[in-house]
């Protein structure tokens, strides 16, 4: 049998954690100059995955 494969996209995108997985925030690679400083500084960081997503993301990692 095949072993099975990460998904190699969202293993550079999540991170586990302790409690679940953790992401960047999207709209924070390029065109910034129009965005206001305020938005800029509320993307930056990580956030934790939203339930909805989780158990796509679990599956896309499994064989981690």
């Amino acid at each position: 049998m095949p072993k099975m494969k990460t998904n190699s996209g969202a293993a550079k995108r999540f991170k586990r954690t302790a409690t679940g997985l953790k992401r960047k925030s999207a709209f924070k690679s390029h065109i910034l100059t129009k965005m206001s400083s305020k938005r800029k500084r509320q993307l930056r960081g990580t956030h934790e995955l939203s339930p909805a997503d989780k158990p796509l993301v679990e599956r896309m990692l499994r064989s981690r």
